[in-house]
């Protein structure tokens, strides 16, 4: 899934937080100046309209995104930023005095002085601070991981343009050659040019890539079902507008690294709506841990007893495009359940690239032929295993809503289609989970959910299918 305006919320947090601490500071000062060295928040008037100067920035930068290329502008067009900025926020306080009829009560040169004192500051603010992430190339966003196709005789210039129209929006991991191959370990500005065109599907599987750029003048050197493989298998695809065709109905004209681009993915989302869905894992997140920590007194002890070792299981997962990362669980299973998985899977009862049978003689308690319902089918068939989850959830490795995350082993397995269902973050559920879990048994039923469940993604969605899974949940269907 590909956000299109990301740079706001989701990117330009510190300069969001620096804004409304230069707000206040203003704000405070030009109270000093008017009224003496005196705490203007004493005032019950001035405390009020000082939370809403707060509050009427955040809902300027959520509708207007004034940072959207903020690291790309230079002093000019930062300057009218700022002034439109500080006079939208200072229009709607003016109305809010007017509305609230406080206006009688509230100082017109105070006002005058605010204006003022705000445009100075938070323009110096975010000069002084984009000049300091430039000189000390931070980065407060993680990079797109981005695979560049081009030719041989392109390679060195669109690096160039690249760089020089961008601030660290993206990394290129690899080159791939449209139309010749390319010689043994052979770089172009320190970055490696690894494959072919044709080759792209098959060198990128198992890698983390978020996106493919293209360009190259020459269309027919690009393989002619390139950019559909690539779309199928999740990612996004910027393509230089040069003889573009339509493939997608998910697609819009960009300009990225100094090109205007057509950008096609398998689904778009605002930098809104992927804001909403990041509160919600948060939030979720937070009332999450805080189970997870009652639940951790009570199976601490009975899971330590049951089966001496780790309380916590940690595993790495493949996550959003490839990014690996480490789930957490509570352990239901012998320590030594990975080494016996092989010696099992001529019983797996999944066709396709999951592994799941019913009598599990890895869990704790079931025996040695997997039929006891002991602590760990008890942990699993009640879904308090998957609790300290929150955890990646909080940190922004999964989501609340999402697919499931493949095991390493899995992941390497898959086909180029069955990449997409990791075009979002993993979740904590999902459409397989509340559509029958365990019944279904056919791999590629989970990843036919999963895409329906990206292509039509909303928020709406992800709320009806975490209240579904707490009625599966308390119901224990579908878990085994």
């Amino acid at each position: 899934m590909y956000s299109r305006n990301n740079s706001t919320w989701l990117k330009h947090w510190d300069f969001i937080l620096l804004d409304l601490v230069m707000f206040q500071i203003a704000y405070i000062c030009s109270y000093v100046i008017r009224m003496g060295i005196q705490n203007p928040y004493g005032d019950p008037t001035y405390l009020n309209i000082g939370g809403i100067i707060c509050l009427i920035d955040l809902c300027a930068v959520f509708f207007t995104e004034p940072y959207h290329g903020i690291m790309r502008r230079g002093y000019f067009l930062e300057f009218k930023s700022t002034l439109n900025h500080v006079f939208l926020v200072c229009a709607v306080e003016a109305g809010y005095l007017f509305l609230s009829k406080r206006a009688s009560a509230f100082s017109r040169l105070s006002f005058i002085w605010f204006i003022m004192t705000a445009i100075v500051l938070i323009y110096a603010e975010r000069i002084i601070w984009k000049q300091y992430l430039v000189r000390h190339k931070r980065l407060f966003y993680e990079k797109v991981k981005m695979f560049l196709v081009t030719t041989r005789d392109e390679a060195d210039n669109v690096l160039e343009r690249m760089k020089l129209n961008s601030f660290n929006e993206f990394e290129i991991i690899g080159i791939a050659y449209a139309g010749e191959t390319p010689k043994e370990n052979e770089r172009v500005r320190g970055i490696p040019v690894v494959c072919r065109a044709d080759e792209i599907p098959d060198y990128i599987q198992t890698r983390w890539v978020d996106a493919v750029f293209i360009s190259v003048e020459d269309k027919t050197k690009i393989p002619a079902k390139l950019v559909e493989q690539c779309l199928d298998m999740g990612l996004t695809v910027h393509d230089i507008l040069d003889g573009m065709e339509e493939w997608t109905t998910n697609q819009y004209i960009n300009r990225m690294g100094g090109y205007m681009v057509l950008t096609s993915s398998v689904k778009m989302a605002t930098s809104k709506q992927i804001l909403l869905k990041r509160l919600l894992d948060i939030c979720g997140g937070l009332v999450g841990l805080f189970l997870t920590a009652v639940l951790t007194v009570f199976l601490a002890p009975a899971i330590f007893i049951s089966s001496p070792g780790p309380i916590f299981f940690s595993q790495t997962r493949v996550g959003k495009n490839g990014k690996r990362f480490k789930i957490y669980k509570f352990r239901s299973m012998y320590r030594d359940a990975e080494k016996r998985k092989k010696e099992l899977m001529a019983k797996n009862e999944m066709n396709g690239l999951m592994f799941k049978i019913e009598a599990d003689p890895r869990i704790i308690g079931s025996g040695p032929d997997g039929t006891r319902h002991g602590l760990g089918w008890f942990i699993r068939k009640t879904s308090l295993d998957e609790f300290p989850q929150f955890w990646n959830v909080l940190k922004g490795d999964m989501s609340l809503v999402g697919t499931r995350p493949p095991t390493e082993d899995e992941w390497k397995q898959y086909k180029p289609y069955h990449r997409a269902r990791l075009a979002v973050k993993p979740g904590l559920t999902g459409m397989w989970q509340v559509s029958g879990r365990s019944d279904i048994t056919d791999f590629e039923d989970v990843v036919k959910l999963d895409m329906k469940y990206i292509k039509n993604w909303n928020l709406g969605m992800d709320v009806k299918i975490l209240i579904k899974t707490v009625f599966v949940v308390l119901g224990g269907r579908g878990s085994k």
